[in-house]
């Protein structure tokens, strides 16, 4: 109980710095193992413009919000490619000019079952990534989410800064959440965030071994109330990765994980952006 607890609290302070995984921006552009998901499990996408809105929408007045527009079709050529024998993208948006937001939640630390049923009923698509010592108690908890569609992601397996450790080390850190996440939940993820946002050129040859096709990074991360921007006219554009994390009461000032996740929503409607799926798009 101790050693969890003294994990959950090395997350949180980790996670806390700066933007909860922002030390740095670069120069350059978070039991038993559950069944796999198969290829029938839905996509989530957000908006109410098909049969079943009236039901969508009855579902966002609950958590007290307006239903999304629906995004745009997806490009039918992704946008970001790791070319054969290219080092591995390294992104903090998607190249796009529709008002479309992809929401990405980090580490695993808080496993909140009201965020669960409030994904399942929102349909608002996001990417996890995972830490392996955030969440090895309970890798089940993941699994209604996985179902529901979403995406699953690498961030590594124990949350370091990768810049301290050797290419080798990097290496071990990446790969081995890899397999983690692939016999968890079935399929080797493709994207990898490095924790606090730090990588080095010895990050990128590391994970193109593991299979990686992106480093995603953000441009935008949510706060308690509001969110944090890069750049200075503190507005959303088109393509932005939000960063957001899996967190509780005792590291938001009292408040939950749905209601973080429910302003981040309406921060992103009063712009006049939807949410569409990262995996999409790279």
């Amino acid at each position: 109980m101790k050693k969890t607890i003294a994990l959950r609290a090395a997350l949180t302070a980790a996670a806390l710095l700066v933007t909860g995984c922002t030390a740095e921006r670069p120069a350059a552009p978070a039991p038993t193992a559950p069944a796999p998901p198969t290829s029938s499990a839905p996509r989530p996408t957000a908006g109410t413009g098909a049969p079943g809105a009236p039901a969508a929408a009855a579902a966002y007045r609950k958590w007290g919000l307006k239903p999304f527009a629906a995004p745009p079709a997806p490009p039918a050529v992704k946008p970001v490619v790791r070319g054969a024998g290219e080092p591995v993208p390294v992104i903090s948006e998607i190249p796009t000019e529709e008002k479309i937001v992809f929401i990405t939640i980090d580490d695993g630390a808080e496993k909140d079952p009201g965020f669960v049923a409030m994904m399942k009923e929102l349909k608002v698509p996001f990417t996890m990534f995972l830490t392996d010592a955030a969440i090895r108690a309970d890798y089940a908890y993941f699994s209604p989410l996985v179902a529901q569609g979403h995406g699953v992601a690498n961030h590594t397996l124990t949350h370091p800064n990768l810049r301290t450790l050797s290419q080798e080390a990097q290496r071990r850190e990446i790969c081995g959440q890899q397999e983690k996440l692939k016999e968890r939940y079935g399929t080797a993820p493709r994207l990898f965030r490095p924790p606090y946002g730090n990588w080095n050129e010895a990050t990128r040859a590391a994970a193109g071994t593991c299979g990686v096709d992106a480093i995603v990074l953000w441009r935008e991360s949510m706060q308690i109330k509001n969110m944090q921007y890069q750049r200075g006219d503190r507005k959303l554009h088109p393509g932005d990765i939000v960063l957001a994390h899996f967190r509780g009461p005792s590291e938001l000032k009292g408040r939950t994980m749905t209601e973080m996740t429910a302003t981040m929503l309406r921060r992103i409607q009063e712009q006049g952006f939807t949410v569409a799926r990262l995996e999409d798009y790279v």
